[in-house]
């Protein structure tokens, strides 16, 4: 069984939305310092947005501030990354990871500390 799964990924035209989902069948995420990283051919995985196990503690890479937002359903165990105005730049496999256990923003989307990671789902912008 996977640890982490991720869904929500598919391609869409620019200005467009999608929300990724990433849940632990095996793990409480509201434990866990949760994120999501990108990865585009050619270029290095970056850290797109993180949550802290802290209420309201979040980062947010400069290139996705105001588009996208991360968010938490602890009663689902899953977190969310919703994607809005969508850019072709956002083209990427996105990765849910899954960072130190009571673990901040800084841990996982700027030291990268990264426990766990997920299969990773395609995300296409395109006209």
């Amino acid at each position: 069984q996977a640890l982490l799964v991720e869904s929500g990924g598919g391609s869409v035209q620019p200005g467009g939305s999608l929300r990724l989902s990433c849940t632990a069948p095996l793990l409480t995420l509201s434990d866990y310092a949760v994120g999501w990283f990108r990865w585009a051919p050619g270029k290095e995985r970056d850290a797109v947005s993180c949550t802290s196990t802290k209420d309201g503690d979040t980062s947010y890479a400069d290139s996705v501030k105001g588009r996208f937002t991360i968010s938490r359903d602890n009663t689902k165990n899953t977190v969310y990354l919703q994607m809005n105005t969508l850019k072709p730049e956002d083209t990427a496999e996105y990765y849910c990871a899954v960072g130190p256990r009571y673990g901040t923003v800084e841990d996982l989307c700027h030291t990268h500390l990264v426990n766990y990671w997920g299969q990773g789902t395609q995300v296409t912008v395109s006209k």
